[in-house]
């Protein structure tokens, strides 16, 4: 069993290192700066930090990791991307973006490639791929539980040559930025046929007529504008052409099956990376801090979460990492018990991981003096983004008592 990285992806890593320590670390003190004003402005285009950074990731050669198949525009393999995307983690409102590799555009990307036509991939998909626009994926519905996809209720129906859209969405990633001038949006073209064929995927131009943003969603109270927000969408009678539709009228619930497996892989070592960053600052934190005449580094209770911290997160990466090299070697399928497995564990252990740094922080680690209630707020997101935890777990045990019956 080996466990070294291959040659190309050690060499991916030293200057994906170089470039966060010369280009991403040093702006990220100014990138809060102008998240700050932002919120006060009212702004949700990227700040200049992230403009900044991108433009010379891109200048660096280092773009489009995160499309595994696609070796042509950059892309890895879900093996030789995952420790990047672990390292990005550490910046986590900064790298992804320098890389061209943050979602919804990462998944969003690979549906286009992997479904869309060539009308489609030429005129959204290369604009993507090179970072002139951004995109958003519209799923999750407020009116019904959307943790199961089958559920979605707005309407997609076929008129002539077009499609009429009607119906709401929530919590849509990036759609605030004005960046985003495309929305892969998931509705039903068929009520009446079989549950997993109802749906369909379409694609919506940020400028049709009917497609409204009704307000941008805060997350424990913070904005996500380094992500371009979260918004609530209303479509009301929204009309694109019948040519706009991904794949084919029914291949919704597939294509949103085939767009999860190697986000999951991204979203995991990205939330590995973050706690790695958190269990650092709490171990400095340890050695600089006393009470009761000792320092907090010889607290047997701080000593056990720093030990507990390094075990999970050895665990983490390890599991992430067979799920990586499943998905490479044997497909998706075959790698559903390990993909749900690193979904279920992931958050919950990085979110553990991140509550004790903020202990051991004090009131400070509550502040916006550091960066840790920030991110625990995101990784709280994580328990349903991509599906909640109760689903996963439904789905793996009804995997592991089919092996019995």
């Amino acid at each position: 069993m080996d466990f070294l990285h291959d040659a190309e992806t050690n060499a991916l890593l030293e200057r994906v290192r170089e470039f966060m320590d010369a280009e991403v670390f040093p702006r990220e003190a100014e990138l809060k700066q102008q998240l700050e004003q932002s919120v006060k402005d009212d702004v949700w285009s990227f700040p200049q930090a992230i403009l900044d950074v991108r433009e010379k990731g891109k200048a660096a050669g280092l773009w489009n990791f995160a499309l595994p198949g696609a070796p042509e525009e950059g892309g890895l393999t879900n093996l030789q991307y995952a420790p990047i995307a672990e390292l990005t983690g550490r910046s986590i409102q900064l790298a992804p973006q320098a890389f061209n590799c943050a979602a919804p555009d990462t998944g969003n990307m690979e549906v286009l490639h992997m479904f869309g036509t060539d009308e489609q991939k030429e005129r959204w998909l290369k604009p993507l791929l090179a970072g002139e626009i951004r995109s958003a994926f519209a799923m999750t519905e407020p009116d019904v539980a959307s943790s199961d996809a089958t559920n979605i209720q707005m309407s997609i129906v076929r008129d002539g040559d077009e499609y009429v859209i009607n119906g709401r969405k929530w919590w849509i990633t990036g759609a605030m930025n004005p960046a985003c001038e495309v929305f892969i949006v998931m509705g039903k073209t068929d009520p009446s046929a079989d549950r997993h064929r109802q749906q369909s995927m379409i694609l919506v131009p940020r400028d049709t007529p009917g497609l409204e943003m009704v307000r941008g969603m805060h997350v424990f109270g913070y904005h996500d504008r380094d992500h371009g927000g979260h918004a609530e969408l209303r479509f009301t009678d929204v009309r694109v052409p019948a040519s706009n539709l991904i794949a084919g009228e029914g291949e919704g619930f597939a294509i949103a099956q085939a767009r999860l497996g190697p986000g999951r892989i991204h979203h995991c070592m990205r939330s590995i990376g973050l706690a790695e960053r958190a269990l650092e600052m709490m171990v400095r934190r340890a050695t600089q801090r006393e009470t009761f005449g000792k320092a907090l580094a010889r607290q047997g209770v701080v000593q056990d979460w720093i030990a507990e911290s390094r075990v999970q997160l050895e665990q983490l990466r390890l599991l992430c990492l067979k799920a990586a090299w499943l998905m490479d070697t044997q497909g998706n399928r075959a790698a559903h018990t390990e993909i749900q497995a690193i979904k279920i564990a992931t958050p919950k252990t990085v979110e553990w991981i991140l509550d004790k740094a903020i202990q051991v922080h004090g009131g400070g680690g509550l502040s916006q003096d550091y960066p840790l209630a920030e991110m625990f707020a995101g990784i709280r997101t994580l328990r349903f983004a991509d599906g909640p935890d109760e689903v996963h777990k439904a789905a793996l045990a009804r995997a592991e008592i089919k092996k019995y019956l």
